[in-house]
């Protein structure tokens, strides 16, 4: 169990961590299915992960990037949303369990992007990609639930498993030996989430993706692997 002072305010309700709303509690105990004081840290922040991972639908078109559509209860009801949505929810999940959690942003390449997201994003190249920090039995973990089993089989690639004691960061290759994904910059860690900094640096470095207002283009990466 974690006994930092200065861990305290990493459990605190933010404007997009809002995990005293139903939302998020409703979420978080289905996930859990059973009373949280039975089982370990660990034990909540697997489930809490899975239940992000394959719960959350993982698709980038047609996502809201508004203030108010990046509240993690907004993106529970929606059910849908890329990295970024995808680690508000487990931020808040976990937070709402007595779990400390961070927000942490990268650049990466991805190698099997369809050609339509390659056009427009600009290239293979994404910014700000989402994942979070857990701290777990005196240390911090590093966690990415984003891509769910149903879009790892359609892109064929392995879906990326949390054991709580080691980093889950992402596959560099895909189940055929392509490569798939790789690491360029590393962002940043972020107590909350800095809306301003990852939607303004998204709509700069992929204009044509963020043409629609405050939702990305509209599309089904279902339909693409398809």
């Amino acid at each position: 169990m974690w006994t930092n002072a200065a861990h305290r305010e990493l459990l605190g309700v933010t404007e997009f961590l809002d995990h005293r709303t139903p939302a998020v509690g409703e979420f978080v105990g289905t996930a859990l299915r059973t009373d949280p004081t039975s089982l370990t840290e660990i034990e909540k922040a697997r489930a809490l992960y899975y239940a992000v991972r394959d719960g959350i639908h993982y698709e980038i078109y047609g996502a809201d990037v508004s203030r108010a559509g990046l509240r993690a209860s907004a993106i529970i009801r929606r059910g849908t949303g890329f990295c970024v949505h995808k680690s508000l929810v487990y931020a808040a999940a976990l937070r709402s369990v007595g779990i400390p959690s961070r927000l942490f942003y990268c650049d990466v390449r991805n190698h099997l992007a369809s050609p339509r997201l390659i056009e427009l994003i600009g290239g293979n190249v994404f910014t700000y990609h989402a994942l979070n920090s857990v701290y777990l039995e005196g240390r911090w973990v590093k966690a990415t639930p984003v891509f769910s089993k149903l879009l790892c089989r359609l892109y064929k690639i392995t879906p990326l498993d949390f054991d709580g004691r080691n980093d889950s960061l992402y596959h560099p290759y895909d189940q055929n030996g392509r490569q798939h994904m790789e690491f360029l910059r590393w962002r940043g860690e972020f107590d909350d989430f800095p809306y301003e900094e990852v939607v303004g640096g998204l709509r700069s470095a992929h204009p044509k993706l963020f043409r629609q207002g405050v939702f990305t283009a509209t599309g089904s990466l279902v339909a693409e692997a398809a």
